[in-house]
Formats: C-alpha cells, structure tokens, sequence
C-alpha cells in the first residue's frame, strides 16, 4: 500500500473531514476547506502515535463479527444481571490468562476492547512480550472452556477478517 507523507492517514482525514461538516451542521466553502485542513493537519501531527489499521480482507465477515459481538454484548449484560441479583454464592471470578496467536497491535487492542466491552469480563493486562493477555472474569467456572471461547469467538475471526500474519 503506497503511502504519502504529506498524507499519511486518508481514511482518517476523510473521517476528521466529514465529523467536522456534522459538528458544524453547515455545507459551505469555508466549513469544507477548514475541515479538509484539520482532516490533514490533525493525523500529520498525530502520525507518530497512530497505529496502523491492517487492511480488512472479508468486509462482509467483519460485518458479521460486529453483529456477533453487539449480540454478545447483550447477552452478556443479561447474564451478569441474574448472577449479580442472585446469590454471591453462584459467582466464580477469576483472573484468566489467554495465550495469543495476534501479534498486530491493533488487533490485540480490539480484542482487548471487544472483552471489556463484554459485561463480565475486562482485559486486566498483556504480557511485555505479548503472548498473554490477562483478563478477569465475574463467572468463570472453567477456564480452559472460557479460553477456548474466547479464541474461537474472537481471535480466530479477527485473524481471518484482517489481513495480518500469527505467530
């Protein structure tokens, strides 16, 4: 993928642009050139601390991961609420250790993000050398069945919509 270094993130630019025109709520000349120059300068000043986003090879895929994770989302939030309404007896928390296959930094931090956004558990760490990540659970009655889970339902079809390469 060829890059420009007066430009080093289009897709962000373009989006910088676009919030811009929403947050002023007015199409003008001015309103357009002043968003096209923050969607520039913003991501040339900020370049240092982006990551790059691997390129998405199954867009439809990824689609369906989000459905799946939303659904999770709401599932989850269902669950904790009967085991937090219910006795503390029915809890079994536990921190978790999850070994990774991802290497790419963005997809760690999704994965991350996507079990914290998940009601019960929250990414509590990633190893220095980043082939554990740390997590807790509210409920976890097995381990080795929340870790295979976990791969199969998240870090397996990340790998596959991202065009990145395992270890």
């Amino acid at each position: 993928m060829t890059r420009f270094a007066w430009l080093p993130h289009p897709g962000l630019s373009l989006l910088l642009t676009g919030v811009w025109l929403l947050l002023t709520n007015q199409l003008s000349l001015g309103h357009l050139l002043l968003g096209l120059f923050l969607g520039w300068v913003i991501p040339l000043l900020l370049r240092r601390y982006l990551i790059f986003v691997p390129r998405v090879r199954k867009p439809l895929k990824l689609c369906l991961f989000l459905l799946k994770v939303f659904w999770d989302i709401v599932v989850a939030n269902l669950h904790v609420a009967r085991l937090v309404l219910g006795p503390k007896e029915r809890l079994n928390p536990a921190f978790v250790e999850v070994p990774m296959v991802i290497e790419d930094e963005f997809l760690l931090a999704t994965l991350a993000c996507i079990i914290s956004l998940t009601p019960g558990t929250v990414s509590a760490g990633l190893t220095p050398d980043r082939k554990t990540l740390l997590l807790h659970a509210l409920d976890a009655p097995d381990i080795k069945a929340l870790v295979a889970e976990l791969k199969h339902r998240y870090e397996a079809p990340l790998l596959e919509i991202f065009e990145c390469s395992p270890t």
